[in-house]
């Protein structure tokens, strides 16, 4: 039997973004989940350049010990992939831009905690930074896309590995979820206690779409609220899990309630919750809860795609009114109502229309479901 391991590039919206940046600043940082594409992303936007992946042991020792030399011998269009291994290396490429601004480096990470903060300290002014995620709808084939039931979406998830290499998707999120996210576990807070922190990791999942406690999820773990919070940073920092915060008018009011936390991947998260087929999806008790992460993370794309902070937040009070997403731009807002079912009913947008009675500002009222999308205010998951 013949195995082809050549892999079919996909284009990445984002790619002219990063193209432009080049023209303006010497190093360009893309970070994001690992397996997300950023190696393949690089080679394809930056064919001639030398590259160099510091998750090899002999480069990272090399670029460790002589930081110096180790970037001299790469010559002035490098690609290095993994940089938050040697984050000393970033110091010296300071001082390479600044004795020649003609000089360009790609600097690719998986590790936000640790490359934002290196990056900010040593290259402050010299870089821009972008976020490579899985793929979003709009680069995915428009056929496929169309012929895939809403449940399949969901299930296989949009990783490369998955999308583009077609590995079973209960075989590619097994070994992600051993290889990548418990090596960053070790690597960033010094784990010992792997089996606790995939119970916790389980039960995270489970609170998808929901306002995060650590006080809670600590007493079913059975550590402290303190880990928790250190173990939900882990997930944060390696993209697996974002936060959206509530809405308030006072800004500040907005860091002091609980976020709601989503996953980046519903591939990911439906094996952490036990799916074993798309099928399972639709009698499950979190089809709700995924489809709601699905189109979060769309929305989250959209903006991340654009080169453009997510504004994305949620409303509630304590009466149960709630709207899923409000993203504001500009001083207005947009708001956003998420809803499994394939059919309209009217009142999906009565809690829209009562929080634009109380913020007013309000550009546009968008209903994202799974059916026909016939009024202008309606919006199909796969349009989003």
């Amino acid at each position: 039997m013949i195995i082809n391991n050549i892999r079919m590039y996909i284009p990445r919206l984002i790619s002219s973004k990063i193209e432009e940046a080049q023209s303006y600043y010497p190093v360009t940082v893309i970070t994001g989940p690992r397996q997300s594409g950023k190696t393949s992303l690089c080679k394809h936007l930056f064919p001639t350049y030398t590259s160099v992946n510091l998750e090899s042991l002999t480069m990272r020792n090399y670029a460790s010990t002589d930081p110096e030399g180790f970037l001299a011998s790469l010559g002035d269009r490098v690609v290095i992939d993994e940089v938050q291994n040697v984050p000393q290396l970033l110091s010296e490429i300071q001082v390479a831009v600044d004795k020649d601004r003609t000089r360009r480096y790609i600097l690719t990470g998986s590790s936000n905690l640790l490359l934002t903060k290196t990056v900010t300290q040593s290259l402050s002014g010299r870089a821009s930074i972008f976020t490579l995620l899985p793929f979003s709808f709009p680069e995915l084939n428009k056929k496929k896309l169309e012929e895939t039931s809403t449940n399949a979406l969901i299930y296989e998830g949009l990783y490369p590995g998955v999308i583009a290499d077609h590995i079973p998707p209960n075989i590619f999120y097994a070994n992600y979820v051993t290889t990548y996210i418990e090596k960053d576990v070790r690597d960033l807070l010094k784990v010992t206690n792997l089996i606790k922190f995939d119970n916790f990791l389980r039960m995270t999942a489970l609170r998808s779409g929901s306002e995060f406690n650590a006080t809670s999820i600590s007493k079913e773990v059975g550590v402290s609220a303190t880990t928790i919070s250190g173990w939900l940073s882990i997930l944060n920092a390696s993209y697996i899990i974002f936060q959206v915060q509530p809405y308030y008018k006072n800004i500040n009011k907005r860091l002091t309630k609980m976020p709601k936390i989503y996953f980046y991947d519903t591939g990911l998260l439906a094996y952490l919750l036990g799916l074993e087929n798309s099928e399972q999806i639709e009698k499950s008790p979190f089809k709700g809860m995924l489809f709601e992460n699905l189109a979060m993370t769309e929305l989250i794309k959209q903006a991340i795609n654009r080169g453009m902070k997510p504004n994305i937040f949620f409303y509630r009070e304590h009466s149960g009114k709630e709207v899923d997403a409000l993203e504001e731009r500009g001083g207005q807002l947009s708001f956003y109502e998420i809803k499994s079912s394939g059919t309209f009913h009217a009142d999906f947008f009565k809690n829209m229309e009562y929080l634009k009675g109380i913020l007013g500002d309000v550009t546009s009222e968008t209903l994202i479901y799974d059916g026909e999308t016939f009024p202008p205010k309606l919006l199909n998951i796969r349009d989003v």
